[in-house]
Parts: structure tokens; C-alpha cells; sequence
């Protein structure tokens, strides 16, 4: 079975980042049997100046192995689909 790194930028008291990382709790939950398996990170732009600098207007941002999915708002089935088609 693959596995898949999902990563959630953001920083604490960001009320996007809260409603992101709900999103994400929700997909990961309802993958079907057979998906990969989702490793999901978090890292703040408040502990890391590169991430900071590169994020600090787009938070919450959300990478699916290693790369940009989205940012700001993310979409269940686009984001269901970035996994699985990730295989």
C-alpha cells in the first residue's frame, strides 16, 4: 500500500487553518479501503522563517507530496482526488 504526505502550513489562532485542517480530518477519514495511506504534517510559518517568508499571505496552505495543492480554502473532492490520483 502507498502512502502519501499531506502537509498543512499554517500557525495556531488562524481560523482557516482550523477549518483546513477539519477538511482534512474528514477526507483522510472517508478515503475508500485501498486508498493510500495519508501522512498528515503540520508546520507553522510562526517556527520557520523560510515558510514564513514563502507563506505568511497564503495560510493555510496545504502540500500533497510535497507539492501545492491549495491555499486559503480546500475543497473535500478536489483534495480527495489529489490523493488518490497520487498513487
Amino acid at each position: 500500500m502507498s502512502a502519501v504526505t499531506l502537509t498543512l502550513i499554517g500557525k495556531p489562532g488562524c481560523h482557516l487553518c482550523d477549518d483546513a485542517r477539519d477538511v482534512i480530518r474528514t477526507v483522510v477519514d472517508e478515503l475508500p479501503d485501498g486508498a493510500p495511506v495519508v501522512d498528515v504534517e503540520e508546520l507553522s510559518i510562526l517556527d520557520d522563517a523560510v515558510l514564513h517568508e514563502k507563506y505568511v499571505e497564503e495560510i493555510p496552505v496545504v502540500l500533497v507530496a510535497g507539492r501545492m495543492h491549495t491555499y486559503w480554502r480546500v475543497d473535500p473532492a478536489r483534495l480527495r482526488t489529489a490523493i488518490l490520483e497520487d498513487r
